[in-house]
């Protein structure tokens, strides 16, 4: 798994969000290397409740450009999140309703490939399929994964 999030942090400069297997929108897993001022930002702001990036990964599979989103952005969850640097906004979204992940990707660079969003999003795949079952995972299981140190991507 941690070879898994290293390679997916390697196309996202400015970070990456991985809220694996969403079930009664709480996801199961919660992985972020955005930068903390934006994650304390968003999380002091309650913007997931208005994220429409979230809105869309739960009522979509499949990926989004963030820029596609701004007109059902009445909070502007985008452009402040633009303000914190997170540029070139791609989600993707995979998996049944009952347990869907969703997934997050920036960077300052040019926009991304297809090549490199098809890239991503097998990487987002084969999460999403070792994950499957997560429900059942040991306690020991579950918190070796939730330790996985994202501070170096």
């Amino acid at each position: 798994m941690a070879n898994l999030l290293k390679k997916l942090a390697q196309y996202c400069d400015t970070g990456f969000a991985l809220a694996i297997h969403i079930r009664y929108t709480r996801p199961s897993l919660l992985f972020q290397t955005y930068d903390q001022a934006w994650n304390d930002y968003y999380s002091e702001n309650g913007l997931m409740l208005s994220d429409p990036v979230v809105r869309w990964g739960l009522q979509n599979t499949g990926y989004v450009l963030w820029d596609d989103l701004m007109d059902d952005d009445d909070a502007g969850v985008l452009a402040k999140a633009k303000s914190f640097g997170l540029n070139n906004g791609v989600t993707y979204a995979t998996g049944p309703i009952s347990s869907r992940t969703i997934s997050g990707f920036t960077r300052n660079g040019p926009p991304f490939s297809k090549e490199e969003l098809d890239a991503m999003n097998a990487i987002v795949d084969e999460v999403h399929e070792l994950t499957q079952g997560i429900e059942n995972f040991s306690e020991e299981e579950i918190n070796a994964l939730r330790e996985i140190d994202l501070s170096e991507y």
